[in-house]
């Protein structure tokens, strides 16, 4: 039965991410579609693995002797391993982006545009923020010789965007769930989507308050430098996915829609992915 329950939920996982199609729609919709392809495989497997962990290795489902020895040890050790995959995902990109985040605390610190923030010792041109919860504001030495105070009061404001909309923390844990279901269709480009949608709503909010042709400037110059930081999962940066850099250019000179909320409703579907857990209370 546990078995059964592990391939249902595969089946599940597998079927969901094949809905999976070229990006269309305003950006509320795509968001939602989006979010929801690339959330509720990994939650109904991690739902799943908890649900036979608690049922252990063999039992009786509504009075009915249904899981052997055998299958009960292989379906355990099937879901016990996974967890522990998960963990171990979670832990290594947490010390990665700690490790960063201690790397940026060393640097100096500057006023810019009215924020403090930690200037790297590189050539590159980057901008980010680094953390989680509440993250550092950096930028590097080469983007301040290069940009003009206006292209960096710019770069500022999308930064602060993300800061608000707390970026670095929510898609720390979205980066968890990417590696661990990496080998799920459509994983790479529901995260590509994700990037992009995340850097159009912030691009959204910081037009809102600067020159969004300022800001389209200041991103082409910060996209043109190759940079190695957008896989450390605490680090959201001003440029994001280098293959969706024209969508979010013309977003800028258009003046496309600013994102709305999503609806709430919409999430309940994740509620679904919890279904496993509800197998609990009938195996004894």
């Amino acid at each position: 039965m546990h078995l059964i329950l592990i391939l249902t939920a595969l089946i599940a996982a597998c079927c969901l991410r094949l809905r999976w199609s070229f990006p269309h729609g305003n950006w509320t919709c795509r968001w939602q579609r989006s979010l929801l392809l690339f959330l509720f495989p990994p939650l109904l497997l991690l739902a799943t693995a908890l649900a036979i962990l608690f049922m252990g290795i063999q039992g009786q489902m509504v009075g009915i002797h249904i899981v052997g020895i055998e299958e009960g040890w292989l379906s355990y050790l099937i879901a016990v391993s996974f967890l522990i995959i998960a963990a171990f995902w979670c832990i290594k990109l947490a010390a990665k982006g700690i490790l960063f985040l201690n790397q940026i605390r060393n640097c100096p610190q500057k006023e810019i545009a009215g924020k403090t923030v930690r200037v790297m010792n590189t050539s590159a041109l980057f901008s980010a923020l680094v953390g989680f919860w509440q993250p550092e504001f950096a930028v590097t030495s080469g983007l301040l010789k290069t940009l003009t105070p206006a292209h960096l009061q710019a770069v500022i404001a999308h930064e602060q965007a993300h800061y608000y909309y707390r970026d670095t923390f929510w898609f720390f844990w979205l980066g968890w769930l990417r590696q661990l279901t990496a080998w799920l269709p459509n994983t790479q480009a529901l995260w590509e989507e994700l990037l992009t949608l995340r850097e159009l709503r912030a691009d959204a909010k910081a037009a809102a308050g600067v020159d969004s042709l300022l800001l389209a400037e200041a991103l082409l110059l910060v996209a043109s430098y190759p940079h190695r930081y957008f896989d450390i999962a605490c680090v959201v940066g001003a440029a994001g996915s280098p293959n969706r850099l024209g969508e979010r250019i013309d977003a800028l000179l258009t003046g496309a829609e600013t994102p709305l909320k999503s609806n709430k409703w919409f999430w309940s579907w994740l509620i679904l992915t919890l279904l496993p857990l509800l197998t609990v209370p009938f195996h004894s």
